[in-house]
């Protein structure tokens, strides 16, 4: 059986869960995901079976679009909801307008540094277990391209946004760097991923529902 299937991801499992849950409803091993999303997130998660796992390179190399809500008032030590609080800010005099005038700072290239609590290798193992573990390693900025930013939705302390992004773009340290260009610390607290290249969400299917019926060509 080869194809793929738009999974549209719950929150609290992690990609790798998903790919498991996938291996296990159609019997067989060679399974993958094209583009990891935290537990946190939810929305389009790219499965690829059989030999749709040779097309992993040409999935990940694709434009994103995510929705996601940026808390200000705390950091965390992930960059998201699902971290410990490791500081406090005042964030008073913050407007819409000004949301707006800082959003639109952040369209076209820019270097983005890696978050420690990434799938990304460090010698051979993945940051996030390195993180856990107290440690931190040095990491190089990678370019990634902001398309597109806009404000969907401003009630203090909670600002939410949708960005049209390049591959290697994680939404947790935008958050963080929006909020500090807001003069405010925050923390990314609900994130869906809509879209990767021409796969919407609304072509997605829920974990429960999947059956050979939602494979695509993977050709």
């Amino acid at each position: 059986m080869d194809g793929i299937l738009i999974i549209n991801k719950p929150q609290g499992i992690t990609s790798h869960d998903v790919v498991d849950f996938v291996r296990k409803r159609f019997n067989m091993k060679k399974v993958g995901h094209a583009g990891s999303l935290d537990p946190l997130a939810t929305g389009v998660l790219l499965i690829l079976l059989g030999r749709a796992t040779r097309l992993f390179n040409s999935f990940t190399k694709m434009d994103k679009i995510y929705e996601a809500t940026l808390t200000l008032g705390s950091m965390t030590d992930t960059g998201d909801s699902c971290g410990k609080i490791i500081k406090t800010f005042s964030c008073g005099n913050i407007t819409e307008s000004k949301i707006k005038e800082v959003l639109e700072k952040f369209i076209g290239k820019m270097r983005q540094v890696p978050p420690m609590v990434s799938a990304l290798k460090y010698k051979g193992k993945p940051l996030y277990k390195l993180a856990r573990a107290g440690i931190e390693v040095p990491r190089s900025p990678r370019e990634i391209t902001i398309y597109e930013i806009k404000l969907l939705e401003f009630f203090m302390p909670n600002i939410s946004f949708e960005v049209k992004c390049s591959k290697g773009t994680y939404v947790r340290t935008l958050g963080e760097d929006i909020a500090s260009a807001l003069g405010c610390g925050g923390h990314i607290s609900k994130i869906t991923r809509i879209a990767i290249g021409e796969f919407h969400i609304e072509d997605s299917v829920f974990l429960d529902k999947i059956n050979e019926s939602h494979l695509r060509a993977w050709q």
